[in-house]
């Protein structure tokens, strides 16, 4: 375990606060797009300013994995996983 230092300590508290700030920020921003949305209705596009806004259904397809081991079971699926490495970063 590593142990910190009264500058790392600084920047842990500076970097919490600024993740404070941002989820603010980003839920006004989603308040604010609720109400653009509201505003567009059924429209799918809109100008405004020099911005375009788009607010279109779109359609995708997904594999539903969990349907097909049921189906098939879980072993038929072994060759199409991909293995995905990472190291997240979470301060609690």
């Amino acid at each position: 375990m590593c142990k910190p230092n009264e500058s790392i300590e600084k920047t842990v508290t500076e970097l919490m606060e600024i993740r404070a700030m941002i989820e603010e920020l980003e839920e006004e921003a989603e308040g604010l797009t609720d109400t653009i949305k509201a505003f567009m209705a059924d429209a799918e596009t809109m100008v405004c300013g020099p911005w375009k806004i788009t607010y279109r259904e779109t359609v995708s397809k997904r594999i539903d994995s969990a349907a097909l081991k049921k189906d098939l079971g879980a072993d038929a699926l072994e060759g199409y996983y991909k293995t995905v490495v990472s190291r997240p970063f979470r301060i609690a």
